[in-house]
């Protein structure tokens, strides 16, 4: 009779531990996905923002037609990337993009002078702020899924739990971080 109560006991034991697993890697990835649709919210918002300031540069900048198409096209691959590679790598044009319009912007006194100009950058740094922090919560989500996923004994399990794969970081390609180094060229 003792033999059975361990043999359940431990039986028990084994299920608790297996369902703590199962639920510490299904709240983590819960929480990678409220996290990157927190990233997509700033994204919006950002890509939402954009026209409004090109409209404003254009005012005083009409010949500089193409930094304002490029920041045009940059905005609609943004919004058309699907997942976090393809969303990053748009991220990274977008970016430069955004750096032209800013260097397009200096060269006109009076524009940086607008109320409307400064509100609008004023609201496009506080979101970019705001993406900053939603990456940086992502990324701190992402890195605790996969490792709970690969430390054991969560490791044994995580497969047959339907956890097959880590979930990947949002980040700059190697090159969008040399890029940004570079000054942005503007001619006239």
């Amino acid at each position: 009779m003792t033999l059975v109560l361990v043999i359940v006991a431990v039986v028990v034991l084994l299920v608790i531990i297996v369902a703590a697993m199962y639920n510490g890697l299904v709240r983590l990835n819960v929480q990678a996905d409220e996290a990157w649709s927190d990233i997509t919210v700033q994204l919006k918002r950002r890509y939402d923002l954009i026209p409004n300031l090109v409209n404003t540069v254009k005012g005083y900048a009409t010949h500089e037609k193409s930094v304002f198409e490029d920041v045009t096209k940059a905005r609609a691959n943004a919004l058309s990337a699907q997942g976090v590679a393809e969303t990053a790598q748009a991220e990274n044009q977008f970016q430069q993009t955004l750096k032209s319009l800013f260097a397009v912007a200096e060269n006109y006194p009076q524009l940086k002078a607008s109320d409307n100009f400064r509100d609008l950058q004023a609201q496009l740094t506080d979101t970019e702020d705001k993406v900053m922090a939603s990456r940086r919560f992502y990324n701190g989500v992402v890195r605790d899924f996969n490792t709970k996923r690969k430390i054991f004994p969560t490791s044994v399990f995580a497969n047959m739990l339907g956890f097959t794969k880590d979930r990947d970081f949002f980040e700059l390609d190697e090159s969008a971080y040399a890029q940004a180094e570079l000054p942005v060229e503007v001619k006239f």
